[in-house]
């Protein structure tokens, strides 16, 4: 009898201890099971076309991009970086989804600007008549809304297919301008208008085929809110460079799509 109340508190001690243990071997459970294994596809938006330097192939991959950025800070288990200025669609097919495998937890991905002549419209707005420019918007608007979502479908059940454990994350384009005033060199307000309003009908498009396709859209729109080109602190090139103009620079990949990436994560 009186070894009792001794008895009772070794008793506590070990439940104690073996509450603990089992707490720390859950923890590394579920520290294992949280190992993210990324891989980054798409276009000039996700390689970082704009934010330099790059590397050595012909996809001007830069680390100042967004998602080596977010690889960076979020220490991840393994980072594979396909993605690449240029792509369209069926690149992404073709020569990116290899990448992907059972073991792949999160995919994102920047695409269908360039299917939907990106920089044949930009080309034609900034050098070329208001009617030119327009015809180019009006065509690039009908084929997002009629032809783009197909290939987007497509793509998406190829990333599926490859990587059926993985999150996709779909990134959008950001608006390009801002609408004021500009200088006598700029385009004028009526193309960067009706180029802001071409990007508003891609990223509906976009965000409508991610979600048919059950991935989370991230919206880069507002993050660029008036950081456009003709901006007083621009994240967007203008024609400085003819490969990255209209392309986001440094800033841009840091401070506008790794935000938005960060929001889609959480």
């Amino acid at each position: 009898m009186p070894h009792r109340p001794l008895a009772r508190a070794l008793a506590a001690l070990v439940a104690l201890f073996t509450a603990a243990l089992g707490a720390v071997l859950a923890s590394g459970t579920a520290q294992a099971a949280a190992a993210v294994n990324y891989v980054a596809l798409g276009d000039s938006y996700s390689s970082g076309v704009g934010a330099g330097p790059y590397d050595l192939s012909t996809c001007l991959r830069s680390q100042k991009s967004y998602a080596p950025l977010w690889a960076a800070a979020n220490a991840v288990t393994s980072f594979k970086f396909p993605a690449c200025g240029g792509a369209v669609t069926t690149d992404v097919i073709n020569n990116q989804v290899g990448s992907l495998s059972t073991s792949t937890t999160l995919v994102t991905i920047t695409i269908g600007g360039n299917d939907a002549g990106f920089a044949d419209v930009i080309t034609s707005c900034r050098f070329g008549s208001t009617s030119n420019c327009t015809n180019a918007v009006n065509e690039a608007k009908a084929f997002a809304a009629t032809t783009l979502p197909g290939r987007l479908d497509a793509t998406y059940a190829a990333v599926r297919n490859r990587a059926p454990n993985a999150r996709l994350i779909v990134l959008g384009y950001p608006r390009l301008f801002e609408t004021g005033s500009c200088g006598l060199l700029a385009m004028s307000s009526y193309k960067r208008t009706i180029l802001n309003e071409a990007a508003d009908v891609l990223a509906t498009v976009i965000s409508g085929r991610a979600a048919a396709a059950g991935a989370t859209f991230a919206d880069t729109r507002p993050y660029f809110a008036g950081h456009g080109v003709c901006a007083a602190d621009p994240w967007i090139r203008d024609v400085s460079g003819v490969i990255e103009a209209y392309h986001p620079d440094a800033d841009g990949y840091r401070h506008g799509y790794l935000p938005a990436l960060n929001a889609a994560t959480r």
